[in-house]
């Protein structure tokens, strides 16, 4: 069974965790440090108490005389009107002078260590059954005699007060936490309308609306990124979708002549008996339809496979002259027929590339030149060594200038500069478009320039570290 993977949070999602963290541990820190706050207040409260316990036994002591009956009997009012305070006091021999009754502490007075001042710090707390005091054990020298005085205090009131006060903070900080988130979410909520917004917006674009463009200052700053990328996105989209709906309705076109032609020729060769000559000649003319609509087809392949990335020229050192001579062999006939001559001129380093793609490009334009040029002129090839990394090749050709509008688009499919040619003498206009893939893919660029009086393609590419 296939495992898929979890979803990832929503945004919403994710800010709602962080905030709920950080409101929690801050209420958990803003309420500690409050119970701390208010313990520590007890305890010095409590130890305040405690010193004034201690003073005011030390009092007594002090005017009740030396007879232990006396000062016994003075000890038990010593404190008056306290509720839940306790003491007792001892010779420094160890005998019990008073202990007051309802706390029991003989024991505690045993093992606490005595201190000379009262203060949070040396202040104890201890149970006694199921009950918590807090006390202090103090010596003190009263009339020339010294005395262990144990003063404590029931914190049963403390406790409860803080039990019912830590309950109390704790409901309130978390029904705080709760409104706090609630305020979050819808914060964040409704400041996720313009994404909603601008995410519906989006969502109506289709293929008739590609032109629609979003204004970057009707959104949060934020967001203005976004809508800046989504408009470049479209602009490619859209001029993608025009130029696919010109290649289709130029293929249509392409196709259709050479299909005419087929479908006329055969029409008129069946509509009544001929002799096996007529019928030769038109086959030989339906098979040059048929060349030329599968060279078409074959164009269209290769531009397809270079747009994917699937054509991997094979990189072998090339010596640029050395191909242009070979090619001009090819179109020497071609040339000599319409009394053009071929002319090269300077020298190249070599240069990595497939051989075959780079004959088919320069071919290309050595076509085009000499289908141009007017008869007894020249075509020139002219090699450059531009720098230790880059090599141009032109083809320089007389004949009509190409207009200044036209030349950017002079590599694109299908795309002639003057459309009323007929084009059976042109070809399908896929020539220079094939001869850019083929520059680009050698990681090279091509270029057209024209005049009134000539005509020239550059092609760029990078040369060799090592010259030839």
């Amino acid at each position: 069974m296939k495992i898929t993977d979890r979803p990832p949070l929503s945004l919403a999602a994710r800010v709602m965790i962080f905030v709920g963290l950080a409101i929690g541990l801050s209420l958990i820190l803003i309420g500690s440090l409050l119970l701390s706050a208010v313990e520590r207040h007890f305890a010095e409260q409590d130890a305040g108490e405690l010193a004034v316990m201690t003073q005011a036994v030390a009092k007594t002591l002090l005017n009740g005389g030396n007879d232990s009956a006396q000062q016994s009997d003075a000890l038990a009012n010593a404190i008056s009107g306290h509720h839940g305070v306790f003491f007792q006091v001892r010779k420094a021999q160890g005998d019990i002078i008073y202990s007051m009754p309802g706390a029991n502490l003989t024991q505690v007075t045993d093992t606490l260590a005595p201190t000379s001042e009262i203060n949070v710090e040396n202040v104890q707390t201890w149970q006694d059954g199921d009950k918590t005091f807090r006390g202090v054990v103090s010596d003190v020298e009263v009339g020339g005699r010294s005395y262990s005085i144990t003063t404590a205090i029931d914190m049963g009131f403390h406790l409860e007060f803080l039990r019912s006060f830590r309950r109390a903070l704790w409901l309130i900080m978390t029904l705080a936490g709760a409104i706090t988130l609630l305020a979050a979410w819808y914060g964040i909520h409704q400041a996720h309308a313009p994404l909603r917004r601008l995410s519906d917006r989006m969502g109506d674009i289709q293929a008739d609306r590609l032109h629609v463009r979003f204004d970057p200052a009707s959104v949060p700053s934020e967001l203005q990124g976004l809508v800046i990328s989504f408009n470049h996105m479209i602009g490619r989209l859209e001029d993608s979708f025009t130029r696919l709906s010109h290649f289709s309705a130029d293929i249509a076109h392409e196709l259709r002549t050479p299909l005419t032609n087929l479908i006329t020729q055969t029409q008129v060769g069946l509509g009544k008996a001929r002799a096996s000559e007529e019928y030769r000649e038109l086959l030989y003319s339906n098979l040059e339809e048929q060349e030329r609509l599968a060279k078409m087809v074959n164009d269209m392949l290769w531009l397809a496979k270079s747009d994917h990335g699937l054509l991997k020229p094979v990189q072998t050192p090339l010596d640029l002259a050395r191909e242009v001579h070979a090619l001009f062999d090819f179109f020497e006939a071609l040339a000599e027929e319409k009394r053009i001559s071929l002319t090269l001129e300077g020298q190249a380093p070599t240069i990595l590339g497939d051989r075959a793609m780079l004959r088919q490009a320069i071919s290309n334009l050595l076509s085009n030149a000499i289908r141009y040029t007017p008869s007894g002129q020249t075509v020139l090839v002219r090699l450059v060594r531009l720098s230790d990394r880059r090599v141009s090749l032109s083809v320089l050709n007389p004949g009509p200038e190409i207009p200044s509008e036209h030349l950017p688009n002079i590599f694109d499919r299908f795309y002639r500069a003057d459309p009323s040619r007929t084009r059976q003498s042109e070809g399908a206009g896929l020539g220079l478009a094939i001869v850019r893939s083929i520059v680009e893919v050698h990681g090279g660029q091509a270029e057209a320039a024209s005049s009134p009086t000539r005509t020239t393609f550059t092609l760029y590419f990078p040369a060799t570290q090592s010259h030839a």
